[in-house]
């Protein structure tokens, strides 16, 4: 074990009086996507009580990503050419110019760990300065070595171990515990994320884990509170976050997703990868229909010139290839939740998002597997979405817009603590290069 700082200084929190700007980027193995918004402060949604703010969009840019593996970087400049599209673009709509970006991060093994601490209230009842010796006691574990922290959410507070305490200010008691969810990612994968960023001259706000912001997106309150896992299914990652209670209480992702698909369809038709994800698009399904069989599609061989007449197959010889692969993604999140015991915080309620949960079929997949209630989850309370873009495939991208309303739920250690303190406002790019050598 060792101590860790945070990546990033603590967001300052929204004006609740002033409309402010936000720039948003979504990094994923497929698409990088910016967002500008205005956040305007609004009058709660009944649906949506935790949100301070309603955001209208302004700009957006979507670009094909390049350099991204399972949701990390492999290729630094490719990476940065799309970035860099993604900003101008979303830029010239919006008529102003990015300065710094809030950012996703689905790969780096992302993983959750639970602490609990427990302090003896000084004065009878429980002050402010008693909250955070409980806080700095939980976070004072520090995560292992070569990882990073995302987040470091209180799920909930006990008083004399009467528990589910959501603020024990003022309250009386002798003791005062806290659990604390600490999300983390791997250093290294965190880190190229930033460098990629800080490339394209932006700086770095705050760096959120995908399923977080997909369910901050996607879910209503009431989904939250019951107990939900939000499973954002992405192009070459699948990660999964499991709310209840009204919180974040477990985080997780598996590096297989839409793309692995798209590539078993090219290996068992033989065709371009290109033209593979164009029948998976267009006629492929995760179920089997009785008209499969007669349902005959058109495929151009690998090699073929444009003029060379296709090979025709039945719809069936695709759903048996797609089938299997998204069966085993589904399996992976259902056995990874019960490995982890958080199958049962669930509450047998799912939602599915992201652009890979747009495939036909799955569903029912999910629901046969998962053995509950599923539906596909979209960007929800969000103005000014062209109509591409208010799909599933645009939930974690939103979400970024959400989590500087919510922010202020994390835990931050005072400047200069152990574990994971954050590194104060200093100049960006000096940080990040100190940050980088004394992490490895």
């Amino acid at each position: 074990m060792h101590s860790q700082h945070g990546l990033t200084p603590r967001l300052k929190p929204l004006s609740g009086r002033r409309s402010t700007i936000l720039s948003v980027l979504d990094i994923g193995t497929s698409k990088v996507v910016c967002l500008i918004a205005e956040l305007q402060p609004a009058e709660a949604l009944s649906t949506l009580k935790g949100r301070t703010h309603l955001a209208r969009i302004i700009g957006i840019g979507h670009q094909r990503s390049l350099g991204l593996k399972g949701g990390a970087i492999v290729d630094l400049e490719a990476a940065e050419g799309a970035i860099r599209q993604a900003v101008h673009a979303a830029e010239r709509m919006a008529k102003v110019e990015v300065q710094s970006v809030i950012v996703n991060m689905s790969g780096g093994r992302l993983a959750s760990q639970h602490f609990q601490a427990r302090v003896n209230v000084r004065s009878g009842s429980v002050t402010g300065s008693d909250v955070e010796r409980v806080l700095e006691t939980a976070s004072a574990h520090g995560v292992s070595h070569g990882r990073a922290v995302l987040h470091a959410l209180p799920t909930g507070y006990a008083l004399d171990g009467q528990g589910a305490v959501i603020d024990p200010s003022g309250m009386i008691g002798e003791a005062l515990g806290v659990d604390l969810h600490v999300v983390t990612t791997e250093l290294a994968a965190a880190g190229n994320v930033m460098l990629a960023i800080e490339h394209c001259h932006l700086g770095v706000e705050a760096v959120i884990a995908t399923p977080y912001a997909a369910g901050l997106s996607a879910l209503v309150d009431d989904e939250a509170e019951m107990g939900v896992c939000v499973v954002d299914m992405g192009g070459g990652t699948t990660s999964f976050g499991v709310f209840s209670g009204g919180h974040l209480v477990h985080c997780d992702a598996v590096a297989v997703g839409g793309h692995h698909v798209t590539m078993d369809i090219a290996r068992g038709l033989s065709t371009r990868v290109a033209a593979a994800e164009r029948l998976k698009t267009l006629y492929g399904s995760a179920l089997s229909t009785p008209s499969d069989e007669r349902d005959m599609i058109a495929v151009h061989g690998v090699g073929e010139e444009e003029g060379d007449a296709p090979a025709h197959i039945p719809r069936s010889q695709l759903v048996r290839i797609i089938k299997p692969r998204v069966e085993e993604v589904v399996e992976l999140v259902r056995d990874r939740l019960r490995n982890a015991g958080f199958a049962a915080q669930a509450g047998r309620r799912v939602v599915l998002t992201g652009g890979a949960s747009q495939l036909v079929g799955l569903p029912e997949v999910a629901r046969r597997v998962m053995q509950g209630q599923v539906r596909i989850g979209r960007p929800l309370g969000i103005r000014g979405l062209p109509e591409a873009a208010k799909g599933p495939a645009f939930s974690a991208a939103v979400g970024l817009l959400v989590y500087p309303q919510v922010a202020h739920a994390e835990y931050f250690e005072p400047r200069g603590h152990g574990a994971f303190a954050a590194t104060g406002t200093d100049r960006y790019l000096p940080k990040v290069v100190r940050w980088l050598r004394d992490s490895f």
